[in-house]
């Protein structure tokens, strides 16, 4: 992508340099899932302010940086990955000691969540010092706020991640996330995701949106029963291209008439003419109004006997 990004950086610091951004402070930014463009005026700015720039991958956040504009010399770059995070805080934690601004990116989207960076921020809290989040781009909530949720799911989220890459690890994850009755998202690598679609398939017609290449020129998203999704990604040869987040939908509760709507009713009839009765337990409970009609003329009959 050949994009001139000056007045990008013009006006990121004209948005953001009246900003405090203190010193002795680690700065955990958000950057692009894939489009150079869902970057904040803020982390532009940030990331040109900064006295250390930690990654994950040096050469690759240079070529993004470069892409904005921003070059930054050999001294400026320190290489924090998961094999070296322990160590590499504690020379994060001595910089910032010594009064500079560090700021910490993930190869792609938002740090700590499921890339490295937890490790480091828990030790710069740990060693007293501050740590400041620059919010962005995020595949969890990119799919999350594009796949919708069906009526009945009113409980939340539950963020999974990369399920084991082992068979059996796996086949047990599997198993307790068949248990989670919240919706729960995961991660997937194009080399897996046959694997994790396979097993995924126990749980039934399950609504699965799986999101692939998000934000991106191939960007796909689609809603399938679990059971169907490996049959899915067998449809076009693309479709087990590219990264990967899926959400699995909250697991629809069984209602029984037979146990809180018969409560509900009851309560109800106490108070108001059956009709209406059946309306407001129609509404609260998002039952079909014959259903509990039938239910409410039935109990009314049993209370009278």
């Amino acid at each position: 992508m050949n994009v001139n990004f000056d007045s990008a950086l013009t006006a990121a610091h004209a948005a953001a340099a009246a900003q405090n951004h203190p010193t002795c402070t680690l700065y955990v930014v958000a950057t692009p899932i894939g489009n150079l463009a869902d970057i904040s005026l803020r982390a532009l700015h940030v990331l040109s302010l900064c006295d250390t720039l930690a990654c994950e991958d040096t050469r690759h956040s240079q070529t993004l940086l470069r892409a904005y504009g921003i070059d930054k010399s050999s001294s400026h770059w320190l290489a924090v990955h998961q094999h070296n995070e322990a160590e590499a805080a504690e020379e994060v934690i001595r910089r910032l000691q010594a009064g500079q601004r560090v700021a910490y990116v993930s190869d792609a989207g938002t740090p700590a969540v499921s890339d490295p960076g937890a490790r480091l921020a828990w030790q710069v809290q740990s060693a007293g010092l501050r740590v400041m989040p620059l919010p962005g781009a995020s595949s969890v909530t990119a799919l999350l706020s594009a796949c919708g949720t069906p009526a009945h799911d009113s409980s939340g989220f539950v963020f999974v991640g990369f399920l084991p890459s082992k068979a059996t690890e796996r086949g047990h994850a599997v198993e307790v996330l068949a248990e989670e009755p919240r919706t729960q998202v995961l991660l997937e690598a194009p080399h897996r995701i046959e694997a994790l679609a396979t097993a995924l398939a126990v749980l039934g017609d399950r609504p699965v949106t799986v999101g692939r290449e998000l934000t991106k020129q191939f960007e796909e998203i689609a809603t399938v029963a679990a059971q169907d999704l490996a049959a899915w990604l067998q449809g076009n040869p693309q479709r087990t291209r590219g990264e990967f987040a899926l959400v699995v939908h909250a697991q629809a509760q069984e209602r029984s008439a037979g146990s809180d709507n018969d409560r509900l009713l009851k309560i109800l009839m106490e108070e108001l003419p059956l009709k209406t009765a059946v309306k407001v337990a129609a509404e609260i409970s998002g039952e079909a109004k014959n259903a509990l009609y039938d239910r409410a003329l039935a109990l009314k009959q049993a209370s009278s006997e």
